[in-house]
């Protein structure tokens, strides 16, 4: 095979030494934020940037940077300036090295440890991957389709070290199913006994016309000819769509008992392409855009979770689904900001007995084959509008040029303008959700579709919803298939869910990119922040009590750490029916919102 079209052309010793620059870079600035290291100024420095340096466990090895730490202790490290020293001897980068230099520091534990080097090598494949691929240049993007915007995000989630693990592929199988890698991909069709299967669906929809819309006349005449060929009915029989990844394995070999039995039957690949998104499990329907996304169980492990479905936790996904479409749609405030969601509509999920009576709930012998379907956005635009993830307010191209800021400037309106109408889109309907409802979401980029007209922000789309919102009342009173949501968390917790997820994991970025790119500084871009959380108070003077009680104004808050979790446990990070016991926080941050408050 000519080196061009190896499996491994990417990693390359020029490659690999730039993608180790930028993830030790990452990780530095990641460790130092969630005060894992303590960077010692170290030399003469311009004010604000300085020389930094942080000593390894032993003490034989040096790390020496240049940074300007930004609002919310934000490390913005020139990944140039960093060198690394064993006993005064330059020595290459390598963000392995940086963890077994750090291990005492980062907590990593002898079961844990072999575990995440193995996801930072993956990470560092991945990134390698994206350095060695063309891609569009921000300027380019602005014109670019939601799929080419999808496809060519190079970050993954900001705040975690190890955000490409994706343990379980190889790397023909990374070059055939990652994102980044842009390859059309068509699913496997099961055919699961109605027995040990179970499927939900949307008040409005049914089984026969979901089968009916998302797969056409032939294929269906396919699948049936080959149950008829097994002397099977497939109206005995639901059909589960499944990752080709899944299907050669996992399911043709751990559940071989149930394919042998004909409790599930293997009908082949669909007839639609289909291109993995970020979260790497769930796919867009090139073929037929307006179709659902098929969101399916993966049995790899990346960032801290193993990427499976629980049969029994679909279960309730549509009625949950409904039951927040209709608060948004009956709310005056939510109308306003022009909030949609796209609904998880149907699930699918197979119970396979024998493994769930060995398991508790948290097993991933119980999370193998499930699956649901997500509405497409796509039908739901207007002329002149269009789509792209809201990740991609973070991309910096191949030159460090920012995404957001070719946007601002296509758009023609001024910075501060464009941010406004972004936040009211984004930041007012998480508030009004939090205040008003106890209501949060998991909003962080690749959650969120920006509807774009004109290169502005139109509106949000969140996404991913069953298994991401929390309703923290104990006194919400909420239909009985909606339960599941509810979670107690502490008073003074709750209000993490706007200060961690959108101030700590995303904001802090946004604000620093454009500070960086000359758009505007930190303290106009956090001043714009806080006019929109003055500007939706003036709306709700109902809920003034609830606005006071939960400060969003206040000096500080608790500084909740993503890493510090999957350092701890890159397995099962959290359990999401209480998401708050496991939360790692460590001290507290200025909250830039302080200094700009109204009363």
């Amino acid at each position: 095979m000519p080196a061009a079209c190896s499996p491994v052309a990417h990693l390359r010793p020029q490659t690999w030494e730039r993608a180790n620059r930028l993830l030790v870079r990452k990780a530095l600035a990641e460790f130092a934020h969630e005060r894992l290291i303590t960077p010692a100024p170290d030399g003469p420095s311009t004010d604000p940037t300085g020389w930094y340096a942080v000593t390894s466990d032993s003490g034989a090895v040096r790390y020496r940077f240049t940074a300007r730490v930004r609002t919310l202790e934000h490390w913005d490290i020139d990944p140039d300036s960093i060198t690394r020293h064993r006993d005064g001897e330059p020595q290459p980068l390598d963000a392995v090295d940086l963890c077994l230099d750090l291990r005492d520091a980062l907590g990593l534990t002898d079961r844990i440890l072999p575990v995440y080097l193995e996801e930072i090598s993956s990470t560092l494949a991945g990134i390698a991957y994206k350095l060695d691929r063309p891609l569009p240049t921000a300027a380019k993007l602005v014109e670019a389709d939601f799929q080419t915007i999808e496809t060519s995000m190079t970050e993954g989630h900001p705040c975690f070290v190890a955000n490409n693990g994706r343990l379980g592929f190889g790397v023909d199988e990374y070059h055939r199913y990652a994102p980044e890698t842009a390859r059309p991909v068509r699913l496997v069709w099961l055919a699961a006994h109605r027995d040990h299967a179970t499927f939900t669906s949307a008040a409005d929809l049914d089984y026969d016309a979901l089968v009916g819309a998302e797969l056409d006349e032939a294929t269906l005449a396919r699948f049936a000819e080959t149950m008829t060929g097994l002397g099977l009915d497939l109206a005995d029989y639901l059909l589960i769509p499944v990752h080709p990844w899944q299907w050669w394995n996992k399911l043709s070999v751990t559940f071989a008992g149930e394919v042998a039995r004909r409790r599930l039957v293997h009908l082949g690949e669909g007839p639609d392409d289909y291109l993995a998104q970020q979260s790497i499990r769930t796919f867009f329907n090139v073929t037929a855009p307006r179709r659902h996304y098929v969101k399916t169980a993966l049995s790899v492990l990346n960032m801290g979770f193993m990427r499976g479905l629980s049969a029994a936790y679909m279960e309730a996904t549509p009625a949950i689904n409904d039951w927040l479409a209709d608060l948004i749609a009956g709310d005056e405030v939510f109308q306003a900001t022009g909030l949609t969601i796209i609904r998880e509509r149907a699930a699918v999920g197979y119970r396979h007995r024998q493994y769930e009576a060995a398991t508790d709930r948290y097993s991933p012998y119980r999370k193998m084959l499930a699956a649901l379907w997500r509405e497409s956005p796509v039908p739901g635009l207007a002329p002149g509008e269009r789509l792209a993830t809201m990740a991609s307010l973070l991309h910096l191209d191949a030159d460090g040029r920012s995404f957001a800021a070719e946007l601002i400037a296509a758009s023609g309106l001024t910075p501060v303008h464009w941010l406004r109408r972004y936040l009211a889109a984004y930041l007012t309907p998480l508030l009004h959700a939090f205040y008003a409802y106890d209501l949060a979401f998991m909003p962080h980029g690749e959650n969120v579709i920006l509807v774009l007209r004109d290169n502005a922000v139109q509106r949000v789309i969140f996404k991913d919803i069953a298994e991401e919102i929390v309703v923290m009342s104990t006194e919400a009173s909420l239909p009985p298939a909606v339960e599941r949501i509810r979670a107690d968390i502490p008073e003074d917790m709750k209000l993490l869910s706007i200060f961690t997820d959108v101030f700590d994991c995303f904001f802090r970025f946004l604000g620093a990119i454009l500070a960086d790119q000359g758009v505007v500084d930190e303290e106009t871009f956090w001043r714009t922040v806080a006019d929109c959380a003055t500007e939706y108070a003036d709306q709700v003077p109902d809920l003034a009590d609830r606005l006071a009680r939960y400060d969003l104004f206040a000096p500080e808050f608790a500084l909740s750490c993503l890493n510090r979790l999957q350092l701890r446990d890159n397995q099962q990070m959290v359990d999401l029916a209480d998401p708050s016991a496991a939360l790692q926080l460590v001290g507290a941050l200025a909250n830039p919102l302080a200094r700009h408050t109204s009363s």
